[in-house]
Formats: C-alpha cells, sequence, structure tokens
C-alpha cells in the first residue's frame, strides 16, 4: 500500500472520528435534556412526539437526497426489529427510567456499551476480537467510570428501578447498534435510519396516542417543547444518522468506544 494511500485512509478515519466526537456531544446532552423534559412530559407521550418528528424529518430528508426509500420487501423485517429495539425499546426504556434516575446514572450506563457491543458482536462473529480491543474497551470503561464517580453517582435503592430501565435500554441499543450494520451496508445510513425509524414510530404509534389523547399540551412551557426538539432533531435525527454513519465505514466496537 503506497503512502498516498495510507494518508488518504487516516484522514478517512479521523474524520469519522470527529464526527463521533460530535455526535457524542449531542448524546451528553441527552440525558440533561431528558431528565428536565420527563419531569413534565410522561415518557410515552415523549417518545410519540420525538420519533414522528424523527420519522417525519428523516423521511423528508431522504426523499430530498435520494427519492423513494426503495427497500426490499424482505428486508422490512430486520427494519422493523431496528425499529423496535432503536425506538420502543431503547428510546421509551430510556425516557421512562430517567424519571427514576439521574443524569449521571444515565450517562454511566450508556458508557458501558462497548462492553455490550463487544460482547454481542463476539457472539454473533459480527467481527473479530483481539486482546488489544478488548482491553482498549475495557479501559475506556473504566475512564470514564472514574470521571463520573468522581462528580457522584447514586445507585441507592430509590434509584434502581430507573437505572434498570436505563440498562435494559443500553442493551437495546448495542443490538441496535450490532444488528444494524447489515442494513447500513447494502442501504447507506441515511436510508437505513429512516426506515428504522418510521418503523418504530409506526410501532410505539398505539401506545403514543393513547398516552396523547388527554394530556395537557397546553399548559408546556417552550423550554418543553426546546427540549422536544433537541431528543428528536439533535439525538434521535442528527445522532443517529452520525452514529449509523459511522457504522458504514468502520467496525461496531470502535464506534461504540466513543461513548
Amino acid at each position: 500500500m503506497s503512502r498516498r494511500t495510507l494518508i488518504i485512509s487516516a484522514m478517512k478515519r479521523m474524520n469519522i472520528y470527529f464526527l463521533l466526537v460530535f455526535q457524542q456531544v449531542i448524546a451528553g446532552g441527552t440525558h440533561i435534556v431528558a431528565k428536565a423534559v420527563v419531569g413534565d412530559i410522561d415518557a410515552a407521550t415523549l417518545t410519540f412526539l420525538r420519533t414522528v418528528i424523527a420519522a417525519a424529518g428523516l423521511w423528508a430528508i431522504a426523499r430530498i437526497r435520494s427519492g423513494p426509500l426503495k427497500i426490499d420487501r424482505g428486508d422490512w423485517r430486520q427494519l422493523a426489529l431496528l425499529g423496535f429495539l432503536g425506538v420502543a425499546l431503547n428510546q421509551f426504556l430510556y425516557l421512562y427510567g430517567m424519571k427514576y434516575s439521574t443524569a449521571a446514572n444515565g450517562a454511566l450506563l450508556y458508557a458501558a456499551t462497548p462492553v455490550f457491543v463487544l460482547v454481542f458482536s463476539g457472539l454473533t462473529r459480527k467481527e473479530k476480537m483481539n486482546p488489544r480491543k478488548t482491553f482498549g474497551i475495557v479501559m475506556a470503561f473504566v475512564g470514564i467510570s472514574i470521571v463520573i464517580f468522581e462528580r457522584g453517582i447514586d445507585f441507592s435503592s430509590g434509584y434502581a428501578f430507573g437505572n434498570l430501565l436505563i440498562l435494559i435500554a443500553v442493551i437495546a441499543w448495542t443490538l441496535f447498534t450490532v444488528l444494524g450494520r447489515q442494513m447500513i451496508l447494502k442501504y447507506g445510513a441515511l436510508r437505513t435510519t429512516a426506515a428504522m425509524m418510521i418503523c418504530g414510530a409506526v410501532m410505539f404509534s398505539p401506545i403514543g396516542l393513547i398516552s396523547s389523547f388527554q394530556f395537557p399540551f397546553a399548559q408546556l412551557s417552550a423550554l418543553d417543547w426546546a427540549g422536544v426538539f433537541y431528543l428528536a432533531v439533535g439525538t434521535s435525527i442528527l445522532g443517529y444518522l452520525l452514529w449509523y454513519h459511522a457504522l458504514s465505514r468502520i467496525e461496531a466496537s470502535k464506534v461504540a468506544v466513543f461513548t
């Protein structure tokens, strides 16, 4: 391999790493915004608003960029599974858990993502594991744990229920990450994310419509709506797109370690 090729390859990796850092800035804000908003909006209604806005936005972007989604009929089942994992389980359980837990707890639990990705990738043989990769992921988790514990974290019984829900959400996010790579390589990050989000929005609609039917939307403040749009546009559209775009370029464990 020529020196020029190596330099170009290194530059492409650095671009992906830069995008992942930006994605994690967005994701880091999610814990704080979610904790603030779930105090005024119940998790089911918030998940419904978030996913409907995100699905509509992603569909519009995909339509403008590449026309109709054009997904093979046989792949909709896999995309529906990703929608279930990424929306119904991950988003709803995370927001429900944040009502009872803290932003710091949520951040630490999501920092375990690379550990779960390492395990699931190894079990499903999606990528090869090696001692250096394992050591790097474990060190990343230890490092973030030290930082967060130093800032204060609470795993007392009062937060146990919320922490458990967030943990399940993290496992769902892990499966969403590992299982989504095949669809990303076939359809690209934009079409995969749009189709997945549409499936998730449709599946969650019955619960969301019931919870939203008698919700007092008129009582929501401008800050509440700003939080809803941050979660929908910032996290669910931009954050998910950047995450899946990175997965189309590098291995799942390397993407997840940025968490």
